[in-house]
């Protein structure tokens, strides 16, 4: 009987690939995991693009010369807006006649000279701050914060005067006490807190600048009447706008309420807020000072 011949197993040459296949995949997933915890800065990215655009799309910045010489660095030049500041607050320590504090005031009295003796605006203050107090009725309805048509040429004619100066100015409102419980004003800090922010508004839309601004309600927590009879409460209803000699002064105010900060000796020495000069009268029909764009 013939013997079956054995049948030689085919060798497979190719059994590697399996392995690499393997190993290219855990090197993929190893890519993948590191870039997925990795943090790319877009920002940076942005920056250097700009850099490079800015570089090859205006080649002046890289081919004009230096300038050597009797020119001087821009660098060792002094900050002349700084150097000005400085001689207009040395000019207002000085001369106590350019004071804008009682500039102010006295401007607010000649333009509302009127008001002031139907005892509906009233102007006080002292060497650190100066208070413009208002009544209510003249600028809003009852319970309400939106201003009334009075309320915008009285607004524009405060702001034409405070203007020129740059003083900071923070709005205080105050109610009686009342309660108001509606949908919009839960309370009197909320009815006082946006009138007194309405008149920031209109101030800055008159052309104040915003930074020298700031809004504060007292509710009816700071009377300055009995709010037993309809005259106190009538008294307590006002909105006081408080120009400070300075920064530091306006935040001490603002903190406890005008009526109730006292002009210490540590906010004596604060110093003066710089102003320009004093700007030219306007006839005594409108407002004192000329209108000029806020610094």
């Amino acid at each position: 009987m013939a013997r079956r011949r054995h049948q030689e197993e085919h060798e497979n040459h190719e059994r590697w690939l399996v392995s690499y296949a393997d190993f290219i995949t855990l090197l993929f997933a190893f890519f993948v995991v590191m870039y997925s915890i990795s943090s790319i800065n877009e920002g940076k990215y942005k920056i250097l693009s700009d850099s490079l655009v800015g570089v090859f799309n205006q080649p002046d910045r890289s081919i004009k010369p230096i300038p050597v010489g009797e020119e001087k660095p821009r660098t060792t030049e002094p900050d002349r807006s700084m150097m000005e500041e400085s001689e207009r607050s040395q000019t207002s320590v000085d001369d106590p006649g350019a004071d804008p504090l009682q500039e102010i005031a006295q401007s607010v009295r000649d333009a509302f000279g009127d008001l002031i003796k139907s005892e509906q605006l009233n102007v006080r203050g002292n060497e650190l701050w100066v208070e413009i107090e208002m009544n209510s009725s003249l600028l809003f309805p009852s319970g309400d914060a939106i201003p009334n048509d009075a309320a915008f040429n009285l607004i524009e004619r405060v702001a034409r005067i405070l203007a020129p100066y740059d003083n900071p100015v923070h709005v205080e409102g105050f109610t009686d006490n009342l309660p108001i419980a509606t949908s919009q004003f839960p309370s009197n800090w909320e009815l006082s807190a946006a009138r007194a922010a309405s008149i920031v508004r209109m101030l800055a839309k008159d052309g104040l600048a915003a930074n020298r601004l700031a809004a504060v309600g007292y509710g009816e927590f700071q009377p300055v009447a009995d709010n037993t009879t309809a005259e106190g409460r009538a008294r307590n209803r006002r909105v006081v706008l408080v120009i400070s000699r300075n920064l530091d002064v306006r935040r001490s105010v603002s903190g406890v309420g005008s009526a109730n900060a006292k002009p210490d000796s540590a906010l004596q020495r604060a110093g003066t807020q710089p102003a320009p000069a004093a700007p030219a009268q306007a006839p005594a029909t409108g407002a004192v000072n000329s209108p000029s764009p806020a610094p």
